[in-house]
């Protein structure tokens, strides 16, 4: 049987992509076909190493313009043919030309319980309204920016006032949610259709 391919994106230390491996190291169904990176000291690049997964860096400091690194990423994707493509902590807004070039195969984790809390120190925003709970979101990824159906969500109560200490407890539900989605997916279990999540 032909495998299920992933393709993952990273920018970072690529903590969510450890959690993937983890996942799917020894599954006869589901491979990590490549990590792409937008930047080359990511240490995630040295986690698909490790594991033996094909990876590189694509800098977007290399090109003049958001197309044409976008067209770069395209053409190094395309060798690899993912059944899916994964932002693990992908520091780079897409474009309306790869979000629908990768239509209904493009998922995203965002450490907040969407739609509230789109963008950056969510962590910190959550504390600061005083909201009771947190928790992250799967989505798959549209044009807008945090937007896209959801596929789904994990929550906690929010029992600290460090949005560090929060950020620890979020990635705790990251880490078990984002792999168990993307193996629903893989499994034809949950799907993408006429722009809504269906899950059998």
């Amino acid at each position: 049987m032909e495998k299920f391919k992933l393709a993952v994106l990273i920018s970072g230390s690529g903590t969510n992509l450890q959690a993937l491996i983890n996942k799917f190291a020894s599954d006869e169904r589901i491979e990590i076909c490549c990590v792409i990176s937008n930047n080359e000291e990511a240490y995630g690049l040295e986690r698909a190493r490790i594991a033996g997964i094909n990876n590189l860096s694509i800098s977007h400091n290399n090109y003049p313009s958001r197309k044409e690194f976008e067209e770069a990423l395209i053409k190094s994707l395309s060798k690899y043919n993912p059944d899916l493509v994964v932002l693990a902590g992908f520091m780079r807004i897409l474009s309306e030309v790869f979000v629908n070039r990768y239509s209904d195969r493009l998922v995203n984790i965002h450490p907040s319980l969407l739609p509230k809390y789109k963008g950056l120190e969510t962590h910190k925003r959550v504390i600061e309204n005083k909201e009771k709970y947190h928790g992250v979101t799967v989505h798959y990824v549209d044009e807008s920016l945090d937007g896209g159906p959801i596929c789904a969500q994990s929550k906690i109560r929010v029992q600290t006032d460090d949005p560090d200490d929060l950020k620890k407890s979020i990635h705790k539900l990251e880490y078990e949610l984002y792999p168990n989605v993307i193996e629903e997916i893989a499994n034809g279990k949950l799907f993408l259709s006429n722009g809504k999540v269906i899950r059998k």
